[in-house]
C-alpha cells in the first residue's frame, strides 16, 4: 500500500490515520475513534471497549467488523504495531453502535477530513495554507513558519530522490533519515525527541529555527552529494547521508564554538504545563 501517515485531531483526541494513494482513501485507527466517542483518554480502556464491541458485532454478523483492516501504526512508545483501521464509510456504521453525545460531531468531522483531502489533491496549496494557519494558531512566528516550510520542501526533494533510486518503504526512509540526523546533531531522532520530551509529536514541529536550518542543510547536502554520484540503494545513499550530515555538523560545531550555545536543546512548543521550556 502506497500511503502517508498523519495525525488528525478531533477536539483533544489524536486520531492516527493512513492515506492510501491508490484507493484515494483515508484509513483511521478504530480505537482512536472509539476513545473520542466515549471520551476516554486512557488508551487501554478504549481498546478494551473496542474489543468487546467487536465481539458483539461479530456475533450479530455485522459487516462493519469484516470491513476493518489491520495496518502498522505508530504507538505512544514510538514503535509500530498492527492496528485495526477502517475507512470513514465503515466508521460511520460503527459509530451507530456506540451510544455517545459525540457521535454526530465525529460523523461531521470524518466527512470534513475526507473532503479536505479531495480538495488538497486538486489544489495542493490548500494543505500548505492549512498547515500555516495551524502553526499560527499554536503561536509560531512567521519567521519560524517560513523556515519550517522551506525545510519541508528540502525534505520532499530528498525523499523524491530516494523514491527514484531504489529506497523502498518507510523503514528504509527512517533508517536514512536517522543516519543524517545522527551525523549533524550528534543524537538519533529518538534521542532528540526524548530530549524535547516528545512522544507522538512530530519532531520538526518542535524544532527551533536553528535546528530546522541545520536539518535542512544536512538534507540538502545529502541530496546534492547523492545526485553527484547517482547514489542508488541503501548502501550508497547511506554513505551520501553520512557525508551530507557531516557538512551540517561542521557548521553546527563552528556556530556553537562562536556563540557558546548548543543547537540541539530540550526546548519545544508543548503546552506550558509541561516540564520543558516553551520556545519563543
Amino acid at each position: 500500500m502506497s500511503n502517508e501517515q498523519a495525525l488528525a485531531v478531533f477536539e483533544n483526541y489524536k486520531i492516527r490515520r493512513v492515506y492510501d494513494e491508490k484507493a484515494e482513501t483515508w484509513y483511521f485507527s478504530v480505537v482512536d475513534i472509539i476513545a473520542a466517542l466515549i471520551q476516554q483518554p486512557d488508551f487501554q480502556i478504549a481498546r478494551k471497549y473496542w474489543n468487546k464491541l467487536k465481539e458483539r458485532l461479530k456475533k450479530e454478523g455485522s459487516q462493519s467488523v469484516t470491513n476493518c483492516h489491520q495496518l502498522k501504526l505508530e504507538a505512544t512508545d514510538g514503535k509500530k504495531y498492527m492496528t485495526d483501521v477502517a475507512t470513514s464509510e465503515t466508521l460511520l456504521r460503527l459509530i451507530q453502535s456506540v451510544p455517545s453525545p459525540k457521535a454526530e460531531p465525529i460523523k461531521l468531522w470524518l466527512a470534513k477530513v475526507g473532503y479536505e483531502r479531495i480538495q488538497d489533491m486538486a489544489d495542493p496549496a490548500r494543505s500548505l495554507d492549512r498547515a500555516r494557519e495551524y502553526w499560527k494558531q499554536h503561536g509560531r512566528s512567521e519567521k519560524w513558519i517560513q523556515q519550517r516550510m522551506m525545510g519541508q520542501e528540502t525534505r520532499n526533494k530528498l525523499t523524491d530522490y530516494w523514491k527514484n533510486h531504489d529506497i523502498k518503504g518507510e523503514d528504509e526512509y527512517a533508517i536514512l533519515t536517522n543516519i543524517i540526523h545522527q551525523e549533524w546533531s550528534g543524537v538519533s531522532v529518538k534521542k532528540h525527541k526524548d530530549i524535547k520530551g516528545l512522544k507522538t509529536q512530530n519532531l520538526r514541529d518542535h524544532m527551533s529555527e536553528a535546528e530546522l536550518i541545520f536539518t535542512a542543510l544536512a538534507e540538502l547536502s545529502t541530496r546534492q552529494i547523492a545526485e553527484s554520484v547517482d547514489a542508488t540503494g541503501m548502501t550508497e545513499n547511506s554513505e551520501a547521508g553520512k557525508k551530507g550530515g557531516r557538512i551540517a555538523k561542521k557548521a553546527r560545531l563552528e556556530l556553537e564554538h562562536k556563540t557558546g550555545k548548543k543547537i540541539v536543546t530540550g526546548e519545544n512548543f508543548l503546552p506550558p504545563a509541561g516540564s520543558r521550556k516553551k520556545l519563543k
